[in-house]
């Protein structure tokens, strides 16, 4: 369960209060992974790992020593390690799309925030990350904390056009590989040529240096 918690030893669990993941860092459940929306999905906070969960995941309760030992709602991994039981499901491989963003973002050659379209849909903001461990693979996330990416790129092969096609976003540019063509806007030059700087060269294989600050 290392992966889960990256802020708290399991022994820790139900002894300190935890930092709370804010909601607008997350568009989907920490746990199972089923996106929030407006209508049928609330936000709850695990009160023992602080991430944000779903109704059915936060649908648990144990004893939190922090709070004095009162019953406090809990999501369903905190709940097997307070209470000692294990849950075989957690063993499961990742697939890998489940790779945690903040395990990829706080080890990565670059990360940041890129306005993203493919094809003719609308625009939309993702939390773009380029992991160390997989130097060539834009992985493209809802929000920083994400549990699970929303796509990825395997960045070899693709062509490069930096060149704006649109006054609105000037900071914009394409990578294209046969049909596939993938459009990405930074909120400025700078952010944008050093996203161009690594996608330059992971395109021809070549392992990019680091980028973040």
């Amino acid at each position: 369960l290392s992966s889960s918690y990256p802020s708290f030893q399991n022994a820790e669990l139900g002894k300190r209060a935890p930092r709370w993941i804010r909601d607008n860092e997350v568009t989907m459940c920490m746990k199972c992974k089923e996106p929030f929306n407006a209508l049928t999905r609330r936000r709850h906070h695990c009160r023992a790992c602080g991430h944000v969960v779903c109704w059915k995941c936060s649908d648990y309760k144990a004893h939190l020593e922090y709070d004095g030992n009162k019953l406090n709602k809990v999501c369903k991994d905190c709940y097997h390690v307070i209470i000692g039981c294990t849950d075989s499901e957690e063993k499961k491989r990742k697939g890998i799309l489940e790779i945690e963003s903040a395990e990829v973002s706080g080890n990565s050659v670059i990360c940041s925030f890129l306005q993203y379209m493919e094809k003719s849909k609308p625009w939309q903001k993702a939390w773009c990350v380029i992991p160390k461990q997989e130097a060539l693979v834009l992985y493209m996330y809802g929000a920083p904390q994400d549990v699970k990416a929303l796509a990825t790129i395997p960045l070899l092969g693709y062509t490069v056009d930096d060149t704006p096609k649109s006054a609105d976003l000037p900071h914009s540019f394409k990578l294209t590989q046969s049909k596939s063509v993938h459009s990405f806007a930074a909120d400025n030059e700078e952010l944008k040529q050093k996203w161009l700087k690594v996608i330059h060269l992971a395109v021809k294989g070549e392992t990019p240096e680091c980028q973040n600050e």
